[in-house]
């Protein structure tokens, strides 16, 4: 095995490990902005130190780990589309500042913050609110009510509070690494 793989498998495997450890402790707090801000932060940055292979990796993984852990979705139906809505995420952030050729820009970087919130906020409604929750879920209307703000405005908001903390430290951690 070559020295880059070796180093790809490292970062990839410490990046799912801090986010494990980082939804378990959050739980507790029972706050999901910031539980998800935390998940959303530690995906950015697997995407861009260890690459976007790295980062859709821990991507599709972490809804899994959570799901085996209890401190995640607590329905299994969930875990593949919150997968997906990570993948979305790591995706934008994995492409869009290279498109922009531009991966130290901080206005490129906040592009990069905004349309990747908001792209993962429409794929999570509308796997989750649209489709999931009133077809296979088929939740009473209190809890439907509640998970569609879950997998709403929120998940707008715990993306887009983890994508202006990654503007900030992206400049940082890039010179690091240097």
């Amino acid at each position: 095995m070559n020295k880059s793989k070796i180093k790809w498998i490292t970062q990839t495997a410490v990046f799912i490990a801090l986010l494990v450890v980082l939804q378990g402790a959050t739980a507790a707090l029972n706050n999901q902005i910031l539980t998800g801000s935390c998940v959303n932060l530690v995906l950015i940055m697997a995407t861009v130190i260890g690459g976007l292979p790295s980062g859709l990796t821990v991507a599709a993984l972490s809804p899994f780990f959570a799901f085996m852990f209890g401190i995640g979705p607590a329905l299994l139906p969930l875990v593949p589309a919150i997968a997906v809505g990570n993948m979305v995420l790591v995706l934008v952030w994995g492409i869009l500042p290279k498109l922009l050729k531009k991966p130290a820009c901080i206005v490129c970087n906040a592009a990069t913050a905004a349309l990747a919130a908001l792209l993962k906020f429409v794929t999570l409604n509308l796997l989750i609110v649209k489709f999931l929750i009133p077809t296979v879920l088929q939740l009473p209307e209190k809890q439907a009510a509640v998970m569609s703000v879950n997998f709403g405005i929120l998940q707008f908001t715990t993306a887009a509070v983890a994508g202006a903390i990654a503007v900030l430290i992206i400049p940082v951690i890039r010179k690091a690494i240097k």
